[in-house]
């Protein structure tokens, strides 16, 4: 079984500002499987290398770490393109004066084992996950600029519809759902609770949004992974929520375990 990481990193503009909430936005995580003679292999589809301009890294580091004690092997994707921005994380500000690659930012996470999104295909994978950070909303769409009116780099509605067609699972945590609100029609997603009672939920708007594009929302707790079963798309809220890293860490765990229950390896 094969398996496929790809991510986005990149800090949002517009209602994704970065001052909005410590965990930044959402990055993209593809998994893909094969049904070979090879261990289990998942792939992560990443955004680029950083919360607020690209893939969160815990997420992503998370969801690695859970596919390793699942016995798969990764694969890392992400798409050969320019950031939306540059952010200084030590300010929580654009760099005017610096411009940085999608793909060339990813590799710091991948260890330099990076393949261009562009080579990945459902025909050799069984499932695809993408974690969050700012990146997907920025990098691997427009959502942080132009919210239900969005779109979606091609490379990434081309996976998103493949593996749907296939019927092979999708994993996305964070912001990362709204790729999938917009793509599929009428999946069901979470990315947490639709209030933010008093700062927990600092994004609970976007529940809202993901509405308007004709999707459905599910409120899910930050440790929880909602599961469409119909469509085989897994989601998390992770960094959505404001709480310890731990209770993050269990939640994309408990994603990654049902996506790789939906590959029925």
């Amino acid at each position: 079984m094969r398996l496929t990481f790809a991510g986005a990193a990149g800090p949002g503009a517009g209602q994704w500002e970065p001052g909005r909430a410590r965990d930044g936005g959402p990055s993209t995580l593809l998994l893909s499987v094969d049904n070979g003679t090879l261990p289990l292999l998942r792939g992560e589809v990443l955004s680029g290398c950083g919360v607020y301009d690209g893939t969160e890294i815990h997420e992503a580091s998370a969801i690695l770490v859970h596919l390793s004690r699942g016995g798969a092997e990764v694969q890392i994707f992400a798409p050969d393109v320019p950031q939306m921005h540059v952010i200084d994380h030590t300010k929580g500000q654009p760099s005017e004066s610096e411009s940085r690659n999608v793909l060339a930012e990813s590799a710091r996470i991948a260890r330099g084992k990076i393949t261009n999104l562009a080579q990945l295909s459902a025909s050799n994978h069984d499932a695809a996950i993408f974690p969050g950070g700012f990146g997907a909303a920025k990098n691997l769409s427009t959502f942080a600029v132009d919210g239900k009116d969005c779109k979606v780099n091609k490379d990434v509605e081309r996976v998103l519809k493949e593996f749907h067609a296939a019927g092979k699972p999708i994993g996305l945590c964070c912001i990362a759902p709204v790729l999938a609100a917009k793509v599929l029609r009428g999946v069901e997603v979470t990315v947490g609770h639709e209030q933010e009672e008093g700062g927990k939920w600092p994004y609970a708007g976007t529940a809202e949004a993901i509405k308007a594009l004709g999707a459905t929302h599910r409120v899910k707790g930050v440790d929880e992974a909602h599961v469409d079963l119909k469509n085989k798309v897994v989601t998390t809220p992770a960094f959505m929520c404001e709480t310890a890293l731990h209770h993050v860490h269990d939640g994309v765990g408990a994603m990654v375990k049902k996506v790789l229950e939906l590959t029925g390896k």
